[in-house]
């Protein structure tokens, strides 16, 4: 990449070009088959993350929004019930709550993190509370512990959102495998991404894990003997093959997120005002996402952007003060904070220290 090549906040090219060969032989194998639809590769992709995941089961969905909303049916959590989350997410998080007929109820994130308070956490819990949905957000995990004590305190599921972790470790444990169900996304974008939709539900409970069978095909365990009414929302054969020639390679991946996300640290250590992001254990940096408290945080992006640089703002909303849910929930101010404050630079695994130099470079003129 050149000094004046624009820098994408994504480059997949790297990982494509490395597996062209495997990826087209995954195509050509399901063309070839004719089993386009369910077909052998996505059971064996399930039994393929099962594993990795260290979980009894892997359900296969078309989004990580459907594996939140399976999940939480599959669960028994729907109308008259309440959902303990973070308003600092991506909407799908509050919107699978919603979609089920639950409410969804907002905890604040805490004062220096992007993470779900569990202090804040516990002020909401209610005889109405079903369920806790934390985020880990940014690859980050969350107070999982804390959680897990709050949840077992008052004998609530916990679902995890993992759309941005998957890889991500709790003292060697994935993320996804504490609650009741963990949600994964395989949003092209995402740590282990497809080449379209894809998402995948996790859980060691036999029957949640039928139920989420049956929901994801129209509701029928056997093909026309509907039980309820479910989904249309199968893993797509393809879209499995192709996934099961890149899991092997996401830790690997993942490290280099987290060898770049080192590297921004240390060329972000004397630029003035910018908070970057702590390189802990566990996290797998599917953003690296720096915070400029005391700077026009849209000004500099916009400077940025002048200079060839591509960035992201995730999340400008919280989803709290959404129009969708404007007016029924007072603003959580770490969270409204933070949605000021945010600002992703370009990540991925094998981004070149000369580019995350020159990134580094332009922030820091546009804060000067």
């Amino acid at each position: 990449m050149t000094t004046t090549e624009r820098i994408p906040v994504l480059d997949l090219s790297p990982e494509i070009d490395a597996l062209w060969d495997e990826l087209n032989a995954a195509v050509q194998r399901v063309l070839r088959s004719g089993a386009l639809i369910m077909g052998p590769d996505v059971a064996a992709f399930e039994q393929e993350a099962a594993a990795y995941l260290g979980v009894k089961h892997a359900v296969g969905v078309n989004s990580g929004t459907d594996a939140l909303v399976i999940g939480l049916r599959a669960l028994g959590i729907g109308p008259g019930d309440e959902v303990i989350t973070t308003p600092f997410s991506f909407f799908a998080t509050a919107e699978s709550i919603s979609a089920v007929g639950a409410r969804p109820v907002f905890a604040d994130i805490g004062p220096d993190s992007f993470q779900l308070d569990p202090d804040r956490v516990r002020e909401q819990i209610t005889e109405r509370t079903r369920a806790i949905m934390p985020v880990h957000l940014y690859g980050q995990p969350c107070a999982i512990d804390e959680i897990l004590v709050l949840a077992r305190d008052h004998d609530l599921h916990v679902i995890e959102d993992c759309a941005q972790s998957f890889g991500a470790r709790v003292r060697g444990r994935h993320t996804g495998t504490f609650g009741s169900v963990g949600a994964y996304s395989f949003f092209p974008s995402k740590n282990l991404g497809a080449f379209g939709d894809g998402g995948l539900l996790v859980t060691d409970d036999d029957a949640v894990a039928g139920t989420a069978r049956m929901l994801r095909a129209h509701g029928s365990r056997r093909k026309y003997h509907n039980e309820v009414l479910g989904y249309n929302s199968r893993l797509d054969t393809l879209q499995a093959a192709l996934l099961r020639v890149k899991l092997p390679h996401v830790d690997a991946w993942n490290q280099g997120r987290r060898e770049a996300a080192a590297r921004y640290g240390e060329l972000l250590r004397d630029v003035p005002g910018v908070l970057a992001p702590a390189v802990t254990p566990g996290h797998v940096f599917h953003q690296y996402t720096v915070r400029l408290p005391h700077a026009d945080r849209d000004a500099v992006q916009r400077e940025l952007d002048g200079a060839g640089i591509a960035t992201m703002v995730y999340y400008p909303v919280p989803q709290d003060q959404l129009p969708v849910y404007r007016g029924q929930y007072a603003a959580a101010p770490h969270s409204a904070a933070r949605a000021r404050e945010v600002l992703s630079l370009p990540i991925w695994p094998t981004i070149a220290p000369g580019v995350q130099a020159r990134v580094t470079r332009a922030l820091g003129a546009a804060l000067a």
